[in-house]
């Protein structure tokens, strides 16, 4: 598909949507009759789910779903800034760049390994006139600067207001100090040697920023234009978590918040499950522990969970489809889903062949 034909693919008639859509429902309907027949309990997977669901207050549902519509718009303005100083050339729409986001955030709500973004790239070199995926990776790399200084000022707070922390590593300095000097050495030693090897591959970095990361020549235009809305989309996603907080009747503070939003954001980036199923719900647990019950805890993971999916695979459906129109938007996700999983294997099989390359190395060396 050209770049020049994505945005222009024209819609289907609405008494053909009409049908398209009614003809899926009875297959999907008949579908969930026959898995029944089998004994695979669908029927009380669905009931459990409404059950979930019944027990969020409405309008915890529609705040939640307005934030988090809200965090995917400010995200794709950061992503905008950063392609149209990529591209000065080429023409831009914020709808299209919009509607591939929402593709990625949709997809990685139920697929494993954020494959989701590797969706929206391979998207974004077909819309983008001049485009190639290494120039988009670089964007990609460039766009995350902000969300990883707010990230990592998270989990900052999160271990300075440990409870106990503090008087705990002064009494262990105080019973043990020639061991603590050794572990100082021994950190100073660990952060001179990871500053080298950062420093040696500092220049691959740049080259690899060097069109994607245009933006970063323009300071002004980069604090404005992305890390502004990247503070925005931060804000929302604790918004999101703030209200379902409040939605289950566990105390909203501060430090609350910012302990679950930590949670979540460590089990997304290592999410081997789809959308981090478990793993969300297990961290939830643990950090709510002292101020809910387990099951409490457990019935708001779930609940933010699965609004928050359905929010974001809807809001992507309705963005393509108006984009992109039905079978246009349906085929260009198609289409980049299976070059997106090719280039899953390839850069993996790259990581795999830079590792061998480096044991070889080092087996060489000391023979």
């Amino acid at each position: 598909m050209e770049a020049a034909d994505a945005g222009e693919s024209p819609s289907k008639p609405l008494l053909s949507r009409i049908v398209h859509i009614a003809v899926w429902t009875a297959a999907v309907a008949l579908a969930l009759f026959v898995l029944n027949l089998l004994g695979v309990p669908v029927a009380s997977w669905i009931h459990q789910l409404f059950k979930e669901l019944r027990a969020i207050p409405a309008w915890a549902i529609v705040a939640g779903c307005v934030l988090e519509a809200l965090q995917t718009l400010f995200a794709a303005m950061s992503w905008l800034t950063i392609l149209r100083a990529a591209f000065p050339e080429a023409q831009i729409p914020f709808r299209v760049v919009l509607a591939a986001y929402s593709v990625a955030v949709g997809l990685n709500a139920f697929l494993p390994a954020n494959i989701g973004t590797l969706v929206m790239m391979l998207m974004l070199v077909t819309l983008i006139a001049g485009a190639t995926f290494a120039a988009i990776f670089s964007g990609f790399i460039v766009q995350k600067i902000p969300f990883t200084v707010l990230s990592v000022a998270m989990y900052l707070y999160l271990f300075a207001t440990v409870s106990g922390s503090l008087s705990l590593e002064l009494g262990f300095v105080a019973k043990h100090p020639e061991l603590t000097v050794l572990i100082v050495i021994g950190c100073v030693v660990l952060l001179v040697l990871v500053g080298r090897f950062f420093w040696a591959r500092a220049q691959k970095l740049r080259d690899r920023v060097k069109t994607g990361g245009a933006i970063l020549g323009q300071p002004r235009r980069f604090m404005v234009g992305v890390a502004l809305p990247c503070v925005a989309s931060f804000t929302a996603r604790l918004g999101i978590t703030a209200v379902f907080l409040a939605a289950f009747s566990i105390p909203v503070t501060f430090h609350t918040v910012i302990a679950v939003t930590g949670a979540n954001s460590i089990s997304s980036s290592l999410s081997v499950t789809p959308g981090g199923v478990g793993v969300t719900q297990a961290l939830n647990v643990v950090v709510l522990g002292s101020i809910t019950s387990t099951s409490n805890a457990t019935a708001y993971s779930v609940g933010q969970q699965l609004v928050i999916s359905a929010a974001d695979v809807l809001f992507a459906v309705v963005l393509v489809s108006w984009v992109f129109g039905w079978s246009g938007g349906k085929e260009l996700v198609r289409k980049s889903y299976a070059d997106a999983e090719v280039k899953r294997r390839e850069l993996q099989e790259q990581r795999e062949a830079r590792r061998a390359a480096r044991g070889g190395r080092r087996w060489s060396r000391h023979q």
